[in-house]
């Protein structure tokens, strides 16, 4: 086993998968807001409401208590929604210790500061290595055993090299990259593409329009995030098509979930009061529209899902406007 002590913030499905695959590695702790979560994990090794039939690892322990999670962890993962994340890790900071890790698993970006997670780490605890573990990463079929690919990305590549081992279990292959711009922007991003996928499914489009959407989706992603400093490269991998591909594609994927009831005719209110989990796409639409308007870049499938989302236009009227938008040669970066 590992010697580094691990602290994973958050008990939703892919924060106790992320916890269930260190625990295998790591000692480690897990926190979760809701005692009867935290008591379930403990006497049970199961966390129903999130990945109901799973069973988590004997080692694995669960808390109430920030300052058990983490007093003591040399790598901290925080695995909250993106517009909470902020206000738990001000939680977090008086017990962390100094230089400790912090690894992101949130794939969103904040309302109104327009930050990526590591850029929140930083910004309220300097000082400390940050990173974020992103990929086609669906919490169900790790937890069922199915092979898996993650990338971890940090800007110290020693550091990431050094994390690999604790985040790779059996099937759960982890690679290293050293463009967390990159990885983050379009971990957040296919979000919002995986929400207008799941508009057409809806509706009944078939498979060229799927296609279609997810190839301009990524088009769409990798132009801001090249230009607000990611590499190209990235775009192409895992954290990007890899990650694009699962979220759009897959009955498990809540973005597109949401996209899909959409597409159905019912409210966003609707959608999201029935589900237990954050779709980070909904709130995120608005944050990339102020990042690609900052940055100089056209997102026409966002500004459609965004008019979606808050009401502006039904799905159809929102792919009518996309077969408006003026094509140009594929390649063009506009």
């Amino acid at each position: 086993m590992n010697t580094l002590k691990v602290g994973i913030i958050g008990g939703g499905s892919w924060g106790t998968t992320v916890a269930a695959i260190t625990a295998r590695n790591s000692p480690a702790v897990l926190w979760a807001r809701d005692a009867h979560t935290v008591n379930e994990i403990n006497t049970h090794h199961r966390n129903e409401k999130y990945l109901p039939g799973a069973k988590l690892p004997d080692s694995l322990r669960a808390t109430t208590s920030v300052a058990e999670a983490v007093q003591n962890a040399d790598v901290v993962v925080m695995g909250v929604p993106s517009q909470c994340f902020r206000s738990v890790l001000q939680d977090v900071k008086p017990f962390i210790r100094p230089w400790v890790p912090i690894v992101s698993l949130t794939k969103g970006i904040e309302q109104g500061t327009m930050m990526r997670m590591t850029q929140i780490i930083e910004n309220v605890m300097p000082g400390h290595p940050t990173g974020i573990l992103t990929g086609p990463n669906l919490a169900r079929e790790i937890m069922a055993g199915q092979a898996a690919a993650s990338v971890i990305a940090m800007i110290d590549s020693n550091v990431a090299t050094a994390l690999q081992g604790i985040f790779r279990s059996g099937l759960f292959r982890v690679y290293t990259n050293d463009d967390v711009i990159g990885c983050e922007i379009a971990g957040a991003l296919k979000n919002v593409i995986a929400i207008a996928v799941g508009m057409g499914d809806g509706m009944g489009a078939g498979d060229n329009t799927r296609a279609a959407l997810i190839t301009r989706g990524l088009a769409e992603l990798t132009r801001l995030g090249v230009a607000m400093g990611g590499k190209y490269p990235t775009f192409a991998g895992l954290a990007g098509m890899g990650d694009l591909i699962a979220t759009c594609t897959s009955p498990l994927s809540r973005n597109r979930h949401v996209g899909v009831q959409l597409g159905k005719g019912r409210s966003i209110d609707e959608i999201i009061k029935e589900m237990s989990m954050v779709a980070e796409g909904v709130k995120t639409s608005g944050v990339v529209l102020e990042l690609a308007k900052t940055y100089g870049v056209e997102m026409p499938i966002t500004q459609e899902v965004y008019c979606v989302i808050t009401g502006q236009k039904t799905p159809s009227e929102a792919f009518k406007g996309l077969l408006r938008v003026k094509t140009r040669a594929e390649s063009d970066p506009g």
